[in-house]
């Protein structure tokens, strides 16, 4: 993660151990994990470089780094995808506050 001053910043938050749907982020939809296609969308949007994935599992962050998706390590005591994107937000300069996506996810 580059420490220049960015525009926007999009965290996708992605927790592997999900009480409703464990794995979630990985899940096959048509052939391509979930999680690559929010990245793909959200890519779209704001560019590559301005995306990152935020998980505490180490699968999925072994399968972002697979695919040239940038991800960040998170910890995994966080109770909701805002709370893991608010541990990224306090580690990245940017002049708005990063995008919570949990709805797209």
């Amino acid at each position: 993660m580059s420490d220049a001053l960015r525009d926007v910043v999009a965290v996708i938050p992605a927790r592997f151990r999900s009480s409703r749907f464990p794995g979630k982020p990985l899940v096959p939809i048509q052939g391509i994990p979930m999680i690559e296609r929010v990245f793909r969308r959200v890519a779209e949007a704001v560019g590559p470089e301005n995306v990152m994935v935020a998980t505490e599992d180490s699968r999925i962050i072994e399968f972002c780094r697979t695919r040239d998706m940038a991800v960040v390590e998170t910890g995994d005591h966080h109770p909701t995808g805002s709370d893991r994107v608010a541990e990224v937000a306090a580690k990245i300069p940017a002049r708005r506050i990063p995008v919570a996506l949990e709805r797209l996810i």
